[in-house]
């Protein structure tokens, strides 16, 4: 927490269900970033938190649903959920999302 240089060669992931791995980079107590590398057919299974979530494609192809609506997401999208909103996705074709999470999770670390 609070490091101000966070270098990714430098971050072992953590697997965290079947064909996905999460990595941890920088965070204080208010805000978060983590990376999470998808195997095709990975999924992120369908779940809510108290926190607001900005979801960055970094490479590959998902379907998303939030709140009940499904979308194909690729390279350069980005998803807004809100706090205690229902979301999760499946991972098409192999790739990362970027995941920023205000307040932090403190059940990751």
């Amino acid at each position: 927490m609070n490091q101000v240089w966070k270098f990714n060669k430098d971050v072992e992931g953590t697997p965290c269900a079947p064909g996905v791995e999460r990595k941890i980079l920088a965070y204080t107590d208010e805000l978060m970033c983590v990376e999470n590398h998808f195997q095709e057919g990975g999924v992120g299974a369908l779940h809510h938190h108290p926190h607001t979530q900005i979801t960055y494609v970094v490479s590959g192809q998902f379907e998303f649903e939030i709140d009940g609506v499904k979308k194909i997401v690729n390279p350069g999208d980005t998803m807004l959920k809100k706090d205690s909103v229902e979301h999760g996705c499946v991972c098409l074709k192999e790739g990362i999302l970027l995941d920023i999470f205000t307040p932090m999770r403190e059940d990751f670390v």
